[in-house]
């Protein structure tokens, strides 16, 4: 009979001990899972922020990285293709905006370039083998209690696109499809965002050599693509939303991530939705479901398969926030361009000076100039863009100018910022939708 006291006293004791006080069992989880339980909002500088740049002159200094950065999603799309040509598959890499986050403990700040084009999360780590000059501190891991190397065995190093194991643990090699690259072990960290929302036990890339262009902007690259290894697939709500200010606004925009990236009921009256779809070749990316693109009341005579991924991987259209403007397949834009012309009761300039597709001379006042509405048409709604969100006008040159362009016989298709500018932007990687809601960006 005492023994069996002793018996149910310890067994009482030990299921106390586990439910009141289950501080072994919350931080096995949170080592297991890397939950996060509330939403969390992240500021957005543009790369140009700061310099004293007109409007036109900031479109076209992200027309020419926009340019740059088609190439390279191009490339990418073609590399898959063809993967046996390169030792590694190719991402997009660099991009328009940065993001002030913090890392290891205790925190050491840094800003790193937003990339919804590819996965992986990185900055620069001592010792260095090969790293460029950055805006901030490099990364010393030996001064973080919470770093910790990556077993090759792990999820994330067998979610890697090229890795190797090496004796320390997972070693990574990630390249940009200007052959920019980042090297190094893939390790986990707590990672600080926003209002001091700290994540615990986030899979980064800590490169120590890391060479090429783009990447001296900021201290590293926070991938928010569609992958097992970005810091939207490793959050518990795979969900994420931004608000891009107008491209000549000072302001500063917003990212939000978690539940605070979700649509509360008065919103959805000016929703349009569409699905977002995907390419086995390059899941990293976020293809959306076009069907057609108006200029006025006027359908253009595309064919729907033109934004359709093929079966080679190309083609389709992806939506970046890392590109300037929106570049459209050769054939689709000349028809958009053709029929802009007609619309639009103004000459069109040829001089070439601003290096966009199609310009035309404006009057002094522009007050009675009328453009032509553009609209793309979405499996699931239709979008109606604001003047403001693709025409642009210089005064200085006397231009009113269109702000796509075409991105030739490549197949590929880019939705770009200017587009998104003053919208909520919410992708849903588990309902595979992506929204847009009308919105004044900077008064978030």
């Amino acid at each position: 009979m005492a023994s069996l006291s002793l018996f149910i006293f310890v067994t009482l004791a030990i299921l106390v001990i586990l439910f009141v006080n289950p501080t072994f069992s919350t931080s096995r989880r949170a080592l297991e899972h890397k939950k996060v339980q509330t939403g969390f909002r992240v500021t957005l500088k543009h790369v140009d922020s700061g310099k004293n740049l007109t409007k036109f002159e900031r479109i076209q200094r992200g027309m020419k990285r926009g340019q740059l950065r088609l190439q390279r999603l191009s490339a990418a799309t073609t590399a898959s293709s063809d993967a046996a040509q390169v030792e590694a598959p190719i991402h997009a890499g660099t991009g328009e905006f940065l993001m002030n986050l913090a890392i290891g403990t205790p925190p050491e700040s840094f800003s790193a370039i937003l990339d919804t084009g590819s996965d992986l999360i990185w900055t620069q780590c001592k010792p260095c083998t090969q790293c460029y000059d950055q805006p901030t501190p490099i990364f010393d891991p030996k001064k973080s209690s919470s770093f910790s190397k990556l077993s090759c065995n792990s999820q994330l190093c067998s979610a890697l696109p090229a890795s190797t194991c090496a004796s320390d643990g997972c070693e990574y090699i990630y390249q940009y499809g200007d052959y920019s690259v980042t090297q190094g072990i893939l390790a986990s960290e707590t990672f600080t965002f926003g209002d001091k929302v700290s994540i615990p036990n986030v899979g980064f890339g800590c490169g120590s050599d890391n060479e090429g262009d783009g990447f001296s902007q900021g201290s590293g690259l926070v991938g928010l693509g569609r992958g097992p290894l970005s810091l939207v697939s490793q959050l518990e709500e795979p969900k994420f939303s931004y608000c891009l200010t107008s491209i000549d606004d000072s302001k500063t925009s917003s990212l939000f991530l978690g539940s605070l990236a979700s649509v509360n009921s008065t919103q959805k009256k000016s929703i349009t939705t569409t699905t977002l779809t995907k390419n086995p070749s390059q899941p990293s990316f976020y293809y959306l479901s076009l069907e057609g693109i108006s200029v006025g009341g006027t359908r253009l005579d595309i064919d729907k398969s033109t934004f359709e991924v093929q079966d080679d991987g190309s083609g389709g259209l992806i939506i970046d926030s890392g590109t300037t403007l929106t570049y459209i397949d050769g054939h689709a834009f000349d028809a958009l361009k053709k029929e802009f012309i007609a619309q639009t009761k103004l000459p069109v300039d040829t001089s070439g000076v601003s290096g966009l597709d199609l310009c035309f001379t404006s009057p002094s006042d522009t007050s009675d100039v009328e453009v032509p509405k553009l609209i793309f048409h979405f499996n699931g709604g239709d979008l109606d863009l604001p003047a403001e969100n693709y025409v642009v006008i210089d005064s200085s040159s006397g231009l009113l100018c269109l702000a796509l362009g075409s991105s030739g016989n490549s197949g590929m298709s880019i939705f770009g910022n200017i587009q998104q500018q003053n919208y909520l932007v919410i992708h849903d990687l588990a309902k595979e939708t992506l929204s847009f809601i009308p919105k004044q960006c900077d008064e978030l």
